[in-house]
């Protein structure tokens, strides 16, 4: 028998994570299903920008970089994130793009390789794909679309993500930094859809490089700098071919020849983007004293009382059933997807749509409650059942889906 308003309070009634729904600020009347796609503003980082802004740049100028804290901000924010994703000091720098930092990455690990090998899933993120596509072209290495998890010989590197972006399964990592290892393959973890939700161990399991946004269940704000983890014995060995003056290992010292930082710090180029990253840094110290696996556990069973909700729907659905570990979003397939997920939207449950017929919930478990997930279930099934997405306005699609 599918879940009820009353089981949904009970189980908010005995949440741990209750008391963070108070440090969103969240629009009245939305529930908020795509914080996988873009978290929301946490109280403290609006507070932090304009901080940043009417203080420490207005009236500290220059002089911020040193009373602030600014110069260091991206260290100490990527030491917050490390203690999410098993990583110790000193190994994560928050700096650029998912994109430029995979590009580094990749670029450093393939540098005295001779017709070297990159292989990225099919169906992975397309920027992951696109990216390693480029630097094929500039390295002349040799680009592969896997068709199946398995690695196959002669790669040299892979990249892949640990939280699908369409189904939200989860990749073992373990087992396959084990196969990588033997087959002489280093992997690049696209942690974009996993940090801030699930409990990801990187030197339990092996994982020696890894990059991941901040503005997904980090709730760093749109555009908010990536980060890039490099393990403390890989980063020795390594020159990053972006070899900016701030991943130089004394950058006011402005010497001619480089110098790398002896740690992930070397991943590091351009001057960082203050304004952004005080809001990112804001919104991670959220995470002080959270375990990631509560994080994780609160966003399966939001995820489960979902699906339980939804499956009278008779709807196909790509992602792990109810009681598998699953990352933060479920994804439900159907030909008309865009306009029922616009129907929805205008009902005030905010999900994602994407191409070319996937319906994406997220279930951020710092803000959401069970309640609200009931309700959006609710709301989903009525759309479907009252066909209010044929109204033409729902058809009509902007630049972003």
């Amino acid at each position: 028998m599918a879940a009820t308003r009353k089981d949904a309070a009970k189980l908010d009634a005995v949440d741990p994570l209750a008391q963070f729904r108070g440090e969103f600020d969240l629009p009245a009347g939305v529930i908020y299903l795509d914080g996988n796609s873009l978290g929301p503003p946490p109280r403290r980082a609006l507070a932090r920008l304009q901080q940043t802004a009417d203080i420490e740049w207005r009236a500290g100028l220059i002089r911020s970089w040193n009373d602030a804290g600014w110069f260091d901000m991206p260290k100490r924010a990527g030491d917050k994130i490390a203690r999410l994703i098993g990583a110790n000091t000193g190994e994560v720098i928050v700096a650029d793009s998912v994109s430029v930092n995979l590009f580094k990455i990749a670029s450093a690990l393939i540098a005295r390789r001779r017709a070297p090998v990159l292989a990225v899933d099919a169906d992975e993120f397309p920027t992951d794909g696109y990216i390693l596509e480029g630097l094929a072209g500039l390295a002349g290495a040799r680009l592969v679309r896997l068709k199946t998890p398995a690695i196959p010989s002669g790669v040299d590197v892979l990249v892949r993500s640990l939280v699908s972006y369409r189904s939200g399964a989860v990749a073992d990592m373990r087992a396959v930094e084990k196969e990588a290892s033997a087959k002489g393959a280093e992997v690049i973890w696209d942690l974009s859809h996993a940090t801030g939700l699930i409990n990801v161990d990187l030197r339990r399991n092996g994982a020696r490089f890894a990059v991941g946004c901040g503005y997904k269940f980090l709730n760093g704000g749109p555009g908010a700098p990536a980060f890039a983890y490099i393990a403390r014995e890989a980063a020795a060995t390594l020159s990053q071919p972006l070899s900016g003056w701030m991943g130089h290992a004394s950058p006011f010292d402005f010497s001619t020849d480089y110098r790398p930082a002896p740690d992930a710090a070397r991943f590091a180029s351009g001057t960082p983007p203050v304004l952004s990253l005080s809001a990112l840094d804001a919104a991670l110290d959220l995470f002080e004293g959270v375990a990631p696996p509560t994080l994780e556990a609160k966003a399966r069973a939001l995820g489960d009382l979902f699906l339980d909700i939804c499956e009278p729907l008779g709807l196909e659905t790509i992602s792990p059933p109810a009681g598998m570990r699953r990352g933060g979003q479920i994804a439900f397939v159907h030909e008309n997807g865009f306009p029922i997920m616009q129907a929805l939207i205008a009902r005030g449950v905010i999900g994602d749509f994407r191409a070319p017929n996937l319906m994406r919930f997220g279930f951020s478990p710092l803000f959401l409650s069970y309640s609200d997930v009931f309700e959006a279930a609710e709301a989903f099934a009525e759309v479907l059942k009252s066909e209010a997405w044929r109204a033409p306005e729902y058809a009509r699609r902007g630049a972003v889906t």
